[in-house]
């Protein structure tokens, strides 16, 4: 067993991998030749910043999602820098949309195309199904334990996007040496991110009341909502 302390992004980027955008009702299920797929890569700062305009977009859709104050407690109106800062502190994963991928295809078990050739000339406003992050939870002694932050575009929402990247998150962060993961704040109106964290095996840790002080759907003002600490441990995968 590792006894490694997690600081940083790992130094080696784990290969890419495909994702159907919905998940097969039997596992181990064919993917059709008109199927939607998602690929995902791990990107570092460095390599994000190589691909022109990518960590601009990420960052203009994180900021609505700030702004929008529901999902994330941050409430400041977000710079570019502090995106950056936050978002690519460690490990950080993009997913790519695609279709009619013509193989029998098993979750994460085939590599894809690099990230521009999976592009495919698209804007990324076109191309992104949305991405993460994966950070050490706790320092130190409890590194071994991740935390994640995910961002799904809203053209992307409804389509399947955020299972797939849920899923790959689940697939990777063992691989980046991670013995577990905690989700501190999954906001119980979240109703989405409460079922797919349910059907992934993660075990609800406690209920914190009042844990967020979140705008209202329909734009009448602000309530305080409870929030769920979901935990999964990798290590009984």
């Amino acid at each position: 067993m590792s006894t490694t302390t997690r600081t940083g992004a790992s130094p080696t980027p784990l290969p890419s991998t495909i994702w159907l955008a919905s998940r097969p009702s039997t596992t181990g299920a064919d993917l059709s030749s008109n199927s939607a797929y998602i690929s995902i890569h791990h990107l570092t700062l460095t390599t994000a910043r190589a691909l022109p305009g990518l960590i601009e977009y990420l960052g203009d859709v994180f900021a609505q999602v700030v702004e929008d104050g529901m999902t994330y407690p941050q409430e400041e109106p977000l710079t570019q820098e502090a995106f950056e800062a936050h978002f690519f502190a460690a490990d950080a994963f993009v997913g790519i949309t695609g279709k009619s991928l013509k193989a029998d295809v098993v979750d994460g078990g085939y590599q894809a195309a690099d990230i521009d050739a999976e592009r495919n000339g698209r804007t990324w406003e076109e191309a992104v199904a949305g991405c993460y992050y994966v950070k050490p939870n706790y320092p130190s002694r409890s590194s071994h334990i991740c935390n994640a932050g995910f961002i799904v575009p809203p053209t992307q929402r409804g389509t399947g996007c955020g299972s797939a990247l849920s899923r790959s998150y689940v697939h990777y962060a063992p691989r980046l040496g991670y013995h577990g993961s905690v989700f501190n704040l999954v906001y119980v109106n979240n109703t989405a991110s409460v079922r797919l964290w349910e059907k992934l095996g993660f075990t609800k840790a406690g209920r914190i009341p009042q844990a967020g002080r979140l705008k209202k759907k329909d734009g009448t003002g602000e309530e305080y909502v409870d929030a769920w600490v979901f935990y999964k441990n990798f290590l009984q995968e």
